[in-house]
């Protein structure tokens, strides 16, 4: 039997746990609302269009094919022996199930009030996510922050500034491969080797994961659920991985600003130097307009 081939009685068992598991992310999207009384104060190749083809899962965002931060996409990897540790092992704020097997990935928060979230990939990059931390800090601002195991290996400082910030770390393959093209066992290798990266470093666990290009498959979601994590992929795409202009990326922002939106933008892979500019100029705007900025909670 081929490594990347799982036994029936296994399939079975995963899918009953998780099952078992979803009670234990009812909660799941329920939003942390951040406090705003301080508010006055990628390097793969570009995917061709429609590569990802068959691959990404309907209704799921288009693949932008936004560049990623370093290796080459498909680059063998070594299996990864990375597993949560067993629940009895964790102290009780993480003990909890495994999430059930989606069929597509999150694409906003639910309608609870003014709420949205800012989400940025492939970093953490030295030259630009110290910029999108400073704004941050000064609003008082919680994000979320998808990074590739091969930048979070070589930048340890940032992805625990990012932790002791308070921001959600989350998972994003470890070389921005196109997942779809992928083994199962090379799948499992990418988000494996990141989410134990990220726990050597971090201290905790990713507990959601987004697919570069935003290109989804079904071993994806398998093998996410697997190692404890939700998919979510985002509502408002700032296609700032274009170099589109500061005031364009700003517009898109605004003009898709709505309860439950989840924001796309970048600190690595290419000149992000617009995109932090351009969130200095959004967020005290989306805040003047009262919506909270927050992140998901599990």
């Amino acid at each position: 039997m081929k490594n990347d081939q799982r036994p029936l009685e296994r399939r079975t068992v995963l899918r009953i746990a998780a099952g078992l598991g979803a009670a234990a992310t009812t909660g799941l999207l329920f939003t942390e609302g951040m406090a705003a009384s301080r508010r006055g104060g990628a390097s793969a190749a570009r995917a061709p269009a429609g590569q990802a083809g068959a691959g990404a899962v309907a209704g799921a965002p288009a693949p932008v094919g936004a560049p990623g931060p370093g290796m080459a996409a498909g680059q063998a990897l070594g299996a990864s022996a990375y597993r949560l540790q067993p629940m009895t092992a964790h102290p009780p704020r993480l003990r909890r199930g495994l999430p059930p097997v989606r069929s597509q990935p999150f694409q906003r928060l639910p309608h609870t009030g003014r709420t949205m979230v800012l989400t940025f990939d492939d970093g953490p990059d030295p030259e630009y996510t110290p910029g999108i931390l400073r704004t941050l800090r000064r609003y008082d601002v919680r994000a979320m922050f998808f990074v590739c195991g091969e930048m979070a290996d070589i930048h340890p400082d940032l992805l625990r500034e990012l932790a002791d910030d308070g921001h959600v770390i989350g998972n994003h393959t470890w070389s921005h491969p196109l997942i779809p093209q992928l083994a199962p066992s090379e799948i499992r290798g990418e988000l494996g080797r990141t989410s134990e990266v990220i726990e050597r470093i971090s201290g905790l666990p990713p507990l959601w994961y987004r697919a570069p290009f935003g290109a989804w498959n079904r071993h994806s979601f398998e093998i996410g659920a697997e190692l404890g994590m939700e998919p979510l992929a985002w509502t408002v795409d700032t296609l700032d991985w274009t170099e589109p202009g500061t005031g364009t990326i700003v517009s898109r922002v605004l003009d898709g600003a709505g309860p439950g939106v989840v924001v796309l933008s970048h600190d690595a892979g290419g000149d992000r130097s617009q995109s932090v500019t351009a969130l200095r100029h959004y967020l005290p705007r989306l805040l003047d307009d009262g919506y909270r900025i927050t992140v998901p909670r599990r």
